[in-house]
């Protein structure tokens, strides 16, 4: 029997091997561009930092890193479409984006940069749009919803969960220890309260209020509103009737899908009877555009990297996305060894002349965090430019990775900070007894063999013994974050405390140095290093082969997960703060992570 399971196995991978093979080889994943087209944009995906090699195009049900868009792509295409004489504009076809506002910021800064650099017009219209898809859509030079529909536009606001009801009912006691005043600390606070503490409730409200007046002054400046106006009609809900907006001035006017049709056919230069050319963003990823309008061959207008170019230099971007763990990670998860091999790569390489470090991380494991932040000093010994650009999130551990960089960037709406450290242990004998009726013996060699075991607390010379090297860790983590910014210990203390600042406010106590994106990251460090803004780009570290990760996801498992992930996502709104505590009861170590799951609504 098992040898007809693993017959079945294989024939399977076998299978799946074979659809890859034949959708890679065959298939052309370029659209045919037309003259007087439309470039259509939908977020229907989750939007990531980098986006998923393209070596076959086959859905295989959301495994495999399909189902997500690239932040980078997404800004490379408006860039080629600036340029493509076929593409007339672009339709913004969207009701909600799964994004956080810092990624939000980067394709409204895109879109905007679209309409300066090529004078093309950009439309945006839905049934219905969520307030971050507003956000972005008020970037266009206009703004339609169906007339029965409507828009969001009325705050900010983050909910947490919290289970120390659901521990004491199951018998679970949690021993949780945090860094000398580290009371904005809150990753442990669910574990340990019903509701949040004032610390946690002032940190929250401060960064949430900086990110909702950087969304409101981008609106108003787009809209040609006051900020007080916007301010007044978020708290009206005017929005939700679509025909109040439009009055209001938030949207350009209602129309009908039909009509929309007949507006994008007038401003790409058709007749009312031709069809529009649309060119959905996906196929247009890998279209070459034509040297000549008249040219019957296309190929891309800049020329390819010469010999010179690429003996002048590059600069290194190294992507560290997700949480930091030891090990060798993936692209979705910082492996310390990945990370510092892709960061030591750089250093090495000859060719390399500055290193991006883009950080999007809420932290993890302090340990792994060192390990990177170390790498990140030698580059700087090595006499190379380090600069960071950070995302969403670059808070605790990601910021630690990230103290030491000749220059920081980050966006307004970045989530950044959390300078503190934290270990949570959970005791769950009292369940096991009570609840189940299982109860555990022990054989020890030592006074305190069993000093990390989950059955029992810690007796107080353990807890104290714990403490220090909480302690320890916390001083090291402000000791190099002093260093790194060129402030004293004392002062980084002041600011640090686990607390979480927006970038923002980050800049004004001296947490990142200048506001910008990674295109902004990369000139400075270009121009650190004595390249030009245009110099050659080096990714790392080189992605996962698509064939390879599918095979690995079979194996363990995953891809069932994957799918049943996806379907009940909507049904159980608290999926990712679940998600969350299953990866916090998973990790190892001290911990310097961000305080627990931050969703925007």
């Amino acid at each position: 029997m098992l040898v007809f399971g693993g017959l079945l196995i294989l024939i399977f991978i076998i299978s799946i091997a074979g659809l890859i093979a034949s959708a890679s080889g065959d298939y052309d994943h370029s659209a045919k561009v037309n003259d007087n087209s439309i470039l259509e944009i939908s977020f229907e995906e989750p939007i990531i930092d980098r986006g998923k090699r393209r070596d076959f195009d086959f859905d295989f049900g959301g495994f495999g890193g399909g189902g997500s868009m690239g932040l980078d792509h997404f800004i490379e295409d408006l860039k080629k479409a600036a340029r493509d004489e076929r593409i007339k504009g672009v339709y913004l076809n969207l009701s909600s984006i799964a994004a956080s506002p810092s990624t939000l910021e980067d394709i409204r800064s895109a879109i905007a940069n679209f309409r300066a650099e090529s004078g093309k017009w950009v439309v945006a219209y839905s049934e219905e749009l969520s307030q971050s898809a507003y956000y972005v859509a008020s970037a266009a030079d206009e703004v339609y919803v169906y007339p029965e529909g409507m828009l969001e536009w009325k705050g900010l606001f983050t909910e947490l969960a919290f289970f120390s009801q659901m521990l004491e009912k199951l018998d679970v006691d949690v021993q949780v220890i945090r860094g000398p005043n580290n009371k904005y600390k809150s990753a442990v606070e669910p574990f340990m309260y019903d509701q949040m503490s004032d610390a946690n409730r002032e940190q929250i409200k401060t960064f949430l209020n900086t990110i909702w007046m950087e969304m409101v002054d981008d609106v108003a400046i787009s809209r040609n509103l006051s900020p007080e106006t916007l301010n007044m009609l978020a708290d009206s809900l005017v929005s939700f009737n679509a025909r109040e907006a439009a009055a209001a001035g938030l949207i350009d006017g209602v129309k009908y899908e039909d009509e929309i049709t007949a507006l994008l056919k007038e401003k790409s230069g058709i007749t009312a009877d031709a069809n529009l050319e649309l060119v959905a963003l996906a196929d247009y990823r890998d279209t070459r555009v034509p040297r000549r309008k008249d040219s019957a061959k296309e190929v891309e207008q800049e020329p390819a990297e010469s010999d010179t170019a690429s003996a002048i230099g590059k600069v290194a971007v190294v992507y560290a996305i997700g949480s930091i763990e030891s090990g060798e990670g993936d692209d979705e998860t910082i492996g310390s060894d990945r990370i510092a091999k892709a960061l030591r790569n750089a250093r090495e390489d000859e060719n390399v002349k500055a290193v991006v470090l883009r950080v999007n991380s809420p932290g993890g494991s302090a340990l792994a965090s060192d390990v990177i932040w170390r790498e990140t000093q030698l580059i700087k010994q090595a006499g190379k430019p380090f600069v960071v650009s950070m995302g969403d999130l670059a808070a605790s551990g990601g910021y630690y990775i990230s103290c030491g960089a000749d220059k920081i960037f980050a966006n307004p709406t970045t989530l950044t900070g959390s300078i503190g450290v934290f270990g949570i242990i959970p005791v769950t004998g009292d369940m096991f007894r009570n609840k189940l009726g299982i109860t555990f013996d022990e054989v020890t060699t030592n006074a305190h063999s069993d000093v990390l075991s989950t059955t029992e607390a810690m007796d107080d010379f353990e807890l104290g013994v714990m403490e220090n090297m909480i302690t320890e860790i916390y001083d090291h983590f402000i000791g190099l974050v002093a260093e790194g910014r060129g402030m004293s210990v004392a002062d980084v203390d002041s600011i640090a405390q686990g607390r979480v600042w927006a970038g923002k406010d980050a800049l004004e106590i001296g947490l990142v140095d200048e506001l910008g994106d990674l295109n902004d990251a990369i000139k400075a460090a270009a121009a650190m290093a004595g390249l030009p803004e245009d110099c050659s780009i080096l990714d790392l570290p080189e992605m996962e082969d698509p064939f390879e990760e599918i095979l690995k996801e079979i194996a363990s498992g995953e891809v069932t997960a994957a799918a049943l992930e996806s379907r009940i996502s909507e049904k159980l709104p608290y999926l990712s703060t679940l998600r969350e505590v299953e990866k916090l009861s998973r990790s190892k170590g001290v911990q310097a992570r961000m305080p627990f799951v931050i969703e925007f609504k």
